[in-house]
């Protein structure tokens, strides 16, 4: 990404609404993990913090391409974090039990065959990778180009590219679909003058507005057609 998004993204995810319900799923995603948790592309940590606040007795490890976010990263959640690439893992094979990534695989220095190679190879038999993607390639933005985003995959691409690289029990659904309509406009009318970039501050009442909407998604579990993002899962088999 652009050296200045780690800078807004280390103050947003604390507080943004976007980051909030992103690591709500993420968390409910990895309920019943008991072991070590990998998130793969962790950034300045914000998913790391929340877990080990959530799960305080889970091994929390980091990896992260960028030195200086990982140093945010660390700082952040007191994981253990390394610099590294996830198309070649500095890890031993079999060695953790569940594996985040969060809008990774859709990054420019990033190929999926083998960075999902990669995270077969750690994972345990049975481990679980949970993963999310941004939807959809005619969503494409200029926050996408700021942040280094080359693809945006529908559910069923998301399903192929896991069976693809041998993944069992692939489970891939939208969410942030009650606030697509607004995401449309935002994109691709441009009803926001601004750099590029989707991170940063809110209005507060907005942002608790925005939130609340992808609480009641999530709280009533509302699998729609379509939306903003796809949260996928699947197993390593043994």
């Amino acid at each position: 990404m652009e050296q200045a998004e780690y800078a807004l993204m280390d103050a947003a995810e604390g507080g943004m609404w976007w980051y909030r319900a992103l690591h709500a799923r993420l968390l409910d995603s990895v309920q019943g993990i008991n072991g070590r948790i990998l998130d793969a592309g962790c950034g300045t940590g914000g998913f790391l913090a929340c877990l080990r606040l959530q799960h305080p007795r889970l091994g929390a490890f980091g990896v992260e391409r960028f030195p200086a976010a990982a140093q945010r990263a660390r700082a952040k959640s007191a994981a253990r974090v390394v610099v590294g690439d996830l198309n070649k893992l500095p890890y031993g094979d079999s060695c953790f039990d569940a594996a985040v990534m969060a809008d990774v695989l859709c990054h420019a220095a990033v190929d999926p065959p083998a960075a999902l190679a990669e995270i077969r190879r750690v994972l345990r038999p049975g481990g679980r990778i949970v993963m999310n993607m941004p939807a959809y390639a005619w969503l494409f933005s200029a926050h996408d180009r700021r942040v280094h985003n080359v693809r945006r995959q529908t559910a069923g691409e998301v399903r192929g590219m896991l069976w693809c690289a041998g993944f069992e029990q692939v489970q891939a659904r939208y969410w942030n679909s009650l606030l697509l309509p607004a995401m449309i406009l935002t994109r691709k009318f441009r009803l926001r003058r601004d750099s590029g970039s989707n991170t940063g501050p809110f209005p507060p009442w907005l942002n608790a507005v925005l939130y609340q909407i992808t609480e009641t998604e999530r709280r009533l579990a509302l699998a729609l057609p379509a939306g903003g993002s796809v949260l996928a899962q699947a197993i390593r088999p043994g």
